[in-house]
């Protein structure tokens, strides 16, 4: 209460006191203006004064000449003094003008009277001795009209400063009395300010300590609210892991189950089941969105994409649904606009996919546009526009405000009709606001609608640019695109002659973040994907595929692992089928025809091998199958053994060594794909596995490192004579 009452109590002081400063300083203000006033009256005064006088001694002075020039009889420079009886009536409309008083301005009108006519009377005198001469003119000096004139004029002058001074002594004492108060008033003015200004520290001070307090508490509720908003986001992506990983397992083993023979009704089932679990994922990728852009974790990244691979991809993304609806689907993008941008090509392709997926959706014949425009550019930045048009069911003008709100859809019949959360646009809306850019629409009932999308991007410099990867196409043609993630350069080599037999187009990338940049802007039929890589693995790049990108395209999981459960485990991570190493033709090939269209191939026949070429470790049968006689790839996949099998076993040895139990495990693992093109597999894997698997304290640990490096040593002597008897063939 005391502090209530104190607050307002110090606030009255306040006021008061800025008041009373403010009257002081007007009535200081007018004292002064009065002061400044007065001196410049007092100054007007002297200076009328000094006309006075100025005047007085003009007309002495002209007297005097006209005298003696009449005693000299002189008649030369009459002219002048005719100019200065001129001036002396010049002299005395100035004095006219400077007198403004009352009491002055009677005795100032007999002055001009009594001037004029002595200017007169002089002239005449003058124009008397030019014609008569000196007697005459003598005369007319001595009587008595011209000294009763001057003894006036004398006179007039004389009471007319008197009248002036004493308004300057009037003038005068008020300015000394308006000095001293104003004077006094700004002491008084001093005295406050300094009073306002403790009184002000006191209450800023208060305030200061106050809002202190306050910072404090503000400062224990933000860290309340940013644990409480970071419970939320953990609580969010926990959740949607945890529902992420038994959808994707149940869409992985219906798409399983969608392979096999099944009946009618079965597969009805299968099917149904299939389709709901992927509109449940849709939905929880959708919140996960939501929540993040509510809690501020949505970032928007800028790096180097290429535009029209963007847009290419979003049209072979749909182009199996349309088809299926035989709607026309067509890409306009002006020639004009820079390949390469700088921005977030993720948020980009999903607000493309959200609005090009609604168009699908929603038209039942008819049409598709996605249109990208050049709306300005400057050498740095370029704004852009993104139309997309359709023939589809449109919507009413009233429902088009309310179109971009969560769980709002156009008709109250569209969730049933087809399908849908309502979040769709909210998160195209909050995903373009995030880039600074805006989004329209425009739309007719059974006429279609138009989305315009602007958004901003800077033009990629060329050091910026990033290199593209190696396409590996075949010249004779394409019937798919397989991004290829495999980090060991055998298998890679292998990948790369079955692909080009079997006339593919494919991508290699070594590890996982290789392949996430490359599915920002490009888009593939099937991904093959390694499970153990540096920097990112193939659980991991594939959870990012499915939650953060948002891509459902097919992935095939190719590992090492022979544990129980493999299979299942790749399935629960999002993954749609799995593959063992070493990779067998036959069934790479099956594997890839399940998910996308690859032409049949006819297995050629390989020769036997001699007898001279048998030999007691390594087993060139897996080899020769691959190559299906081509001595190019048997002879450069035996050169990369012979250098990479050294530096792996010298690897395995060093780690052992340090007790580097990671790393010798991981190259355990790398050596069962190394090995395997030299069908050196039966006699390692077992060993090469307990490796992979062994604990610190396993006592077989030194002789399984022991017994592999030996075989594998035995290993690379053959493989030299095998190497060094294909040179002479190749040749």
């Amino acid at each position: 209460m005391f502090r209530s009452q104190f607050k307002y109590l110090l606030l009255a002081i306040f006021l008061t006191a800025i008041l009373l400063i403010v009257f002081i300083q007007f009535n200081s203000n007018r004292s002064i203006n009065q002061l400044i006033n007065g001196n410049e009256s007092l100054i007007h005064e002297l200076e009328t004064k000094n006309k006075l006088q100025q005047l007085e001694n003009e007309i002495a002075t002209v007297e005097n000449k006209i005298r003696a020039k009449i005693l000299q009889k002189d008649t030369t420079g009459i002219a002048k003094i005719k100019t200065d009886l001129s001036s002396i009536t010049i002299t005395l409309e100035e004095l006219d003008s400077m007198v403004n008083d009352k009491s002055t301005d009677s005795l100032v009108s007999i002055l001009q009277n009594m001037v004029n006519e002595k200017v007169s009377h002089n002239k005449s005198i003058v124009d008397t001795f030019q014609l008569k001469g000196k007697e005459v003119t003598e005369k007319m000096f001595v009587e008595k009209p011209g000294h009763h004139l001057t003894d006036s004029i004398r006179k007039i002058v004389t009471t007319i400063e008197d009248k002036r001074h004493e308004t300057v002594t009037q003038l005068t004492n008020k300015a000394d009395t308006d000095g001293a108060r104003a004077k006094a008033l700004g002491s008084i003015l001093a005295l406050m300010a300094a009073l306002a200004a403790l009184l002000s520290f006191g209450y800023i001070s208060f305030k200061f300590r106050q809002q202190q307090q306050l910072i404090r508490r503000l400062n224990v509720s933000e860290k309340k609210a940013t644990e409480a908003a970071q419970l939320k986001e953990n609580f969010m992506a926990n959740m949607s892991h945890e529902i992420r990983t038994p959808m994707n397992a149940i869409i992985g083993f219906t798409s399983l189950l969608q392979k096999k023979k099944l009946d009618t009704e079965a597969k009805e089932y299968v099917e149904t089941i299939h389709n709901a679990g992927e509109n449940l994922l849709t939905i929880i990728n959708d919140v996960l969105d939501l929540s993040k852009i509510e809690a501020g974790m949505m970032r928007i990244e800028s790096a180097p994409f290429n535009l029209l691979k963007l847009v290419d991809g979003i049209e072979t993304m749909f182009s199996e649904k349309l088809r299926e609806k035989e709607l026309a689907f067509t890409v306009d993008v002006d020639e004009s606009i820079p390949a390469w941008l700088l921005g977030d090509a993720i948020r980009l392709n999903q607000i493309l996919v959200n609005l090009v997926g609604n168009s699908v959706k929603f038209t039942r014949k008819g049409s598709i546009l996605l249109k990208v425009i050049k709306k300005k550019a400057t050498t740095e930045n370029i704004t852009l526009q993104f139309i997309v048009r359709d023939t589809g069911i449109g919507m009413n003008k009233e429902k088009l405000t309310h179109i971009f709100e969560r769980f709002n859809q156009a008709e109250d019949t569209i969730t049933r009709t087809y399908g849908g959360s309502g979040l769709g646009l909210a998160i195209v809306k909050d995903l373009v606001e995030l880039q600074k850019g805006t989004i329209e629409v425009e739309s007719k009932p059974e006429s279609g609608s138009t989305f315009y999308v602007t958004l901003t991007y800077e033009v990629a410099k060329e050091q910026e640019i990033l290199h593209e990867p190696e396409k590996h196409f075949n010249s004779t043609g394409i019937n798919a695109s397989i991004l290829v993630v495999e980090d060991n350069e055998i298998n890679q080599s292998l990948i790369r002659h079955l692909f080009n037999s079997w006339k593919l187009g494919y991508v290699l990338a070594t590890n996982g973040k290789e392949a996430i940049e490359l599915l920002k802007y490009q888009s593939f039929d099937l991904i093959l994907m390694d499970i153990q890589m540096p920097q990112m693995d193939g659980y991991t790049t594939t959870k990012l595929i499915r939650n953060e990108l948002h891509l459902q395209t097919p992935v095939i999981a190719m590992t090492a692992h022979a544990l129980a459960g493999e299979k299942e485990k790749c399935i629960a991570a999002g993954m749609n089928d799995y593959i063992s190493k070493p990779i067998r033709e036959e069934l790479l090939h099956e594997m890839i025809s399940t998910y996308t269209t690859v032409p049949e191939v006819s297995k050629k026949p390989h020769e036997e091998k001699n007898t001279d070429e048998v030999y007691k470790y390594i087993n060139l049968g897996y080899m020769k199958e691959i190559s299906a006689g081509n001595l190019d790839y048997e002879l450069a996949v035996t050169e990369q053994f012979l250098e990479i099998l050294p530096e792996s076993l010298n690897e395995l040895n060093n780690a052992f060594s340090a007790k580097d139990y990671e790393q010798m495990k991981k190259t355990a693992h790398d050596l069962k794909t190394s090995v395997s093109i030299m069908g050196l597999t039966p006699l390692l894997e077992n060993t090469l596995h307990q490796i992979e698997y062994a604990q610190a304290d396993d006592t077989t640990l030194k002789e399984n490192i022991r017994q592999t490096i030996l075989i594998c040593n035995h290993a690379l002597e053959e493989a030299r004579l095998f190497y060094n008897s294909l040179r002479p063939k190749q040749q």
